[in-house]
């Protein structure tokens, strides 16, 4: 094409440099993948690791780009096989290839046209014109030089084409081009700067200086001579080299500036004084570079923090401060980037200058500003349209209007401008209008592109004040109606996702050093960014980018989150110290103290110190002195600032909020310190005691209660969640909670002690307390079982818990009864007869005698009377905590229970009961033991039987009595009013186990009761004529069991009683133990 006919208006030039620069992003991008797919043996194509295809390989990347396929058909026979999936598995790196080639062409050709039309180049007057070109230029250097470092590309080349051949019977039409250009770029600089050498006509804002470093480099690499003719374009040159030692050439691939100008210089004629010039900026840049942008990122660090602090004040200042608000943001961005590419690529012996642990601080004044920018977009957007209607058009028409020469094409496009200007107005963007100025800035990049062409009739160059004007128009445009992109082109840190290693290493140090933990969530921030990096050429590798961020998001705020639990975890101790310190057993030292210093009393060693009260540490002399709790609300108050910065945040459509992290890990933790709170050790049965844990676990949840100032979590629903858990037998996540260990110890130690012998039941005392024996128990069961223990326990497990507990109780009932009916299926032929003989002494006598398991059945009988006695110390301990919590709902419930009436069904009664006994009210029939004894009856045994082993039962109970008499342990204690060996118990036993088995076989619980009361008064009458003082050395305290049985009962009544049983033995009784108690303790 010659100059001649060559029409700069009918080239395109704006249309191609646009496309062409966003293509070969496209194409950077695919071969990137490429790069690091052969650089993976994982990803690597299997036909460049098979041992058996090897040697045909390196035969073809030898003889490259020519394969004579004919007389190597040994050699190259492995591959005749595979040829088929050679040609599929390899056809997307092969063309990605030809695409390369086919962009060079294409660039090349642009390159050349704006040669021909000689067009005038100048930042600061036909900005997007001079920007795309140099944009271009680094776009087409850097792609070749990364094709020239993907080692495999002659193999996949030549693979592909021979396979090709192999198949269609001739090379691919492609292969003689592609195949010389991968030789021709094997050195791409060296091979660029001879093709460069017609373009050496080369001649700011918010630009990027990393971009202005790579133009100054890349160009003056490419056209070297103006080096040498230009001081300016030297000093130029000077500056870039002592700035930096390597450039970005795409994403983590770097460019080793010294290294490769001073290889390309050395073999240039007459270059020594270039090449001295390169080691000298090498040193320069390796001794002062590090420091020198050290210094600028501390300048950006206040810089960003007083206009993010100045701007949240007054968000107005965005629309006329929005200029310093971007150049920021990309100063910023550029020393973030350089700082991340120069660490890992710099000498060690500098190492401390690429170490910043202040950079989450830069980041998160850089996300501040972009999210001030988010969110006022609609300020700055009513600032720049009326900026554009009422100044940008007037004075744009003026300069028009001024004009000694404007041809009609380009009178038409001004106008156009002037009138696209002057119809905005601040309704559109009240009423929401999106606004699209796209197409007017494509029409001044195509204008720049007429008027800035060499006999151009409207010379960019002779008007450079409408240049200028234009391009501030531009800019305010892109307030208007791209403020995202221009953040993305601004601030875009999408570098990090390819940096991951250094990405989660200024993360850990940034959690390590508290004064920058509050900057911390700028790291998952920074994961939003991720996906503009990726491009629409290369769609394959969005999803692996995309899980990259998420991962990376998720592991950030995670680590986050366990920081601040663990922060939290030490407050909570340190608390849980401090009120340890209030519970009554340490004040006994106090009050000893404070007794034997009334009654002078000289105790204890002299010198020896006082011990400090609790609250002391409270007590400040200085307030410069700093307590380890405090260090401890510091570093959470920080750590939780980061926390609480954005409600959620949108990575890769997926929303992360960073208090659910939060919330999380407190459940888990929380759920795992109150079990761990409890101290149970299996192996010594040890276990806390239930006020100790309750006084630990309120200090735990004021501490807790104390995170909502921080962060705005509810941590109510955090409690409802761990301590509804903790009232089931299981959590969650299947591990056992502090009703099941409790619930355990109470059974499995306490109780069983109590069966034992070892511990009583005092109802004076309503606790259980240890008895003396010749091996001490390692507890005290009255600190584990007394009101205000029972309390706390209630308070722990709540109704849910305390009805596991009370289930679990009945279920070891059940077990004894299923015993006792054994028992009773053993004798119940003498039972059958004693039944109805108690009226005959010598018979009853008799057939007495014939009973086997007496002693069996009283003890069983006793343990179920513990038992029950436990629980009602349990129930009571459930109503009095809930009768606090919920006193109006307890008064109705026992309202209802209180006015059932009599002739009420059963089964709606025994709701009531159910409901009753929930809520810790006693009953008349407990639902509880009910259900446990009815899911006991056996298939084998008819109703009518089962209902004659119950009845049975009650007579073997009966009969069974007086045998209590002859043992030493069962005196009467009025001190604690009951027997030692806890037969006291009995009544209540009796009282329950009789209700629950005749609701369950339908009888009448009354009549039943009152026949065992017959036969109990019948038996015990016997002994007090009995002789022998063994038989009846403790018969009145026996005689008292009758009394406690109808006192305990609903059914029973003392006039019943007094037909049975003469009131003056009861009276007589009681008289005489109570004489005995005197007697003993005179």
């Amino acid at each position: 094409m010659s100059r001649a006919v060559l029409q700069p208006s009918q080239q395109k030039l704006a249309e191609k440099l646009t496309i062409l620069n966003d293509r070969g992003v496209g194409m950077l991008t695919r071969l990137y993948n490429i790069k690091k797919a052969c650089g993976d043996p994982k990803a690597k194509p299997s036909y460049l690791i098979d041992k058996n295809l090897e040697s045909a390989v390196k035969f073809i990347v030898r003889k490259f780009p020519a394969v004579e396929t004919r007389n190597n058909n040994q050699q190259l026979a492995q591959l005749q096989k595979e040829k088929s999936e050679i040609l599929k598995n390899l056809a997307l790196y092969y063309f990605t290839f030809v695409d390369v080639m086919e962009f060079k062409d294409h660039v090349c050709e642009l390159l050349n046209t704006i040669d021909a039309c000689q067009v005038f180049f100048d930042i600061t007057v036909n900005f997007d014109l001079t920007k795309n070109y140099l944009d271009l230029i680094i776009t087409y250097t850097t792609l070749m030089i990364l094709l020239s470092r993907i080692e495999e590309r002659k193999a996949i080349i030549g693979l592909y084409n021979y396979a090709h051949e192999m198949t269609h019977g001739a090379s691919d039409r492609e292969y003689p081009r592609l195949g010389q250009m991968i030789v021709d770029y094997e050195n791409p600089l060296k091979k660029m700067m001879e093709e460069f050498v017609p373009h050496s006509k080369m001649p700011c804002e918010y630009l990027s200086l990393d971009a202005m470093e790579k133009w100054i480099i890349f160009g003056f690499i490419l056209c070297h001579g103006i080096l040498n003719s230009d001081a300016t374009a030297l000093n130029l040159w000077k500056l870039a080299l002592q700035s930096s030692s390597c450039l970005a050439l795409f994403r983590d691939e770097v460019f080793h500036i010294h290294k490769a100008a001073e290889d390309l210089f050395v073999n240039i004629r007459g270059y020594n004084k270039r090449i001295n010039d390169i080691r000298e900026c090498k040193e320069a840049a390796v001794s002062h570079a590090g420091s020198m942008h050290r210094e600028r990122r501390k300048f950006l660090r206040s810089a960003l923090k007083e206009l993010a602090t100045v701007l949240s004040d007054q968000p107005g200042l965005l629309g006329p401060k929005a200029l310093f608000v971007f150049m920021a943001l990309s100063f910023a961005r550029d020393e973030i980037i350089w700082l991340l590419r120069h660490a890992d690529n710099m000498p060690k012996k500098s190492a401390d200058d690429f170490i910043d642990k202040h950079i989450a601080e830069l980041i998160f004044y850089m996300e501040e500003l972009r999210a001030h920018v988010r969110k006022y977009g609609p300020v700055m957007q009513r600032y720049y349209v009326q900026y554009l209607s009422g100044f940008d058009a007037v004075v744009l028409n003026e300069l028009v209007q001024n004009l000694s020469v404007c041809p009609e094409d380009e009178s038409i496009i001004m106008s156009s401008f002037v009138n696209t200007m002057t119809s905005l107005s601040v309704k559109q963007v009240e009423d929401g209008e999106v606004f699209d100025f796209r197409g007017m800035r494509l029409d001044w990049f195509r204008l720049q592109a007429y008027t800035s062409v060499s006999k151009a009739s409207l010379g960019l160059a002779d008007h450079r004040e409408l240049g200028k004007m234009m391009n501030t128009i531009i800019f305010h445009t892109k307030m208007v109606d791209s403020l995202v992109e221009m953040l993305v082109e601004t601030s875009d840190l999408s570098i990090f996702c390819f940096y991951s290693r250094a990405f989660e290493k200024m993360f850990q140090q940034c959690l390590e050093l508290p004064s920058q933990s509050r900057y911390s969530i700028a790291f998952p921030l920074l994961c939003t960014h991720f996906m503009s990096c990726t491009h629409e050429l290369c769609p394959e590798e969005r999803h692996h980018i995309g899980d990259r961020s998420l991962s990376l998001c998720n592991m950030f705020l995670d680590e986050m989150a366990k920081q601040a639990r663990n922060l939290i975890t030490d407050i909570c101790t340190e608390q849980c110290t401090l009120s340890d310190q209030l519970l009554p057993k340490h004040c006994a030292k106090t009050i000893s103290q404070a007794v034997n210093k009334k009654s002078k009393k000289q105790t204890g060693k002299k010198g020896e110190p006082e011990r400090e009260k609790p609250g002391v540490e409270s007590m400040r002399k200085n307030r410069l002195v700093v307590t380890n709790l405090d260090k401890l609300h510091t570093a959470l108050s920080e750590l939780c600032f980061s926390i609480n910065y954005v409600p959620n945040m949108v990575v890769w459509e997926h929303t992360f909020t960073p208090r659910e992290y939060l919330t999380s890990h407190l459940e888990i933790r929380f759920t795992k310190s109150i079990v761990g709170m409890t101290m149970y050790n299996q192996a010594t049965q040890e276990i806390a005691k239930p006020s100790e844990l309750l006084t630990s676990v309120r200090a735990y949840m004021t501490v807790l209660q104390s995170i909502e100032n921080y962060v705005q979590i509810d941590i109510t629903r955090v409690f409802n969640n761990v301590l509804l858990q903790q009232t089931q037998h299981l959590d969650s996540h299947g591990e056992p909670t502090i009703t099941s260990l409790y619930t355990n110890w109470y059974l499995e130690t306490l109780l069983r002690q109590v069966s034992n012998g070892h511990i009583a039941y005092f109802p004076a005392m309503k606790a259980f307390v240890n008895l003396p024996t010749e091996n001490e128990l390692t507890f005290n069961a009255e600190e584990y079982s007394d009101i205000s223990e029972m309390r706390a326990l209630s308070e722990l497990l709540g109704p849910y818990g305390m009805k596991f507990l009370s289930e679990s109780l009945m279920w070891h009932i059940s077990s004894q009864v299923a015993e006792l009916k054994k028992l009773v299926v053993e004798n119940v032929e003498v039972l059958t007869q004693m039944r109805t003989s108690f009226d005959k002494p010598d018979q009853m006598a008799a057939l007495f005698k014939r009973l086997s398991s007496v002693d069996s059945v009283l003890k069983r009988m006793t343990i179920i009377g513990v038992i029950l006695s436990f629980r009602s110390l349990a129930q009571e301990a459930l109503r009095d905590v809930l009768s606090y919590h919920i006193p109006f709902l307890v008064s109705s419930i026992e309202d209802f229970k209180d006015h059932i009436p009599r002739e009420t069904d059963m089964k709606v009664a025994m709701n009531v009961y159910e409901l009753s006994s929930a809520a810790g009210l006693p009953c008349e029939i407990d639902p509880a033991l009910v259900v446990a004894l009815s899911s006991q009856k056996s298939e084998n045994i008819s109703p009518e039987e089962e209902y004659k082993i119950a009845c049975l039962l009650m007579v073997f109970v009966a009969v069974s009595l007086p045998t209590l008499a002859s043992n030493v342990m069962s005196q009467y204690s009025p001190a604690i009013e009951g027997h030692c060996n806890n037969i006291h118990c009995l009544a209540k036993a009796i009282n329950q186990i009789a209700a629950a088995l005749f609701t369950i076989h339908k009888g009448s619980i009354e009549d039943r009761l009152k026949e065992f009361l017959a036969l109990a008064s019948s038996s015990l009458l016997k002994i007090g004529q009995e002789t022998d003082k063994t038989t009846t050395r403790n018969r009145e305290s026996v005689y008292l069991l009758l009394d406690m049985i109808v006192q305990e009962s609903p059914f029973l009544t003392m006039d019943l009683l007094e037909s049975c049983f003469p009131y003056v033995l009861l009276r007589n009784a009681y008289h005489a133990v109570y004489k005995q108690s005197v007697t003993c303790s005179a």
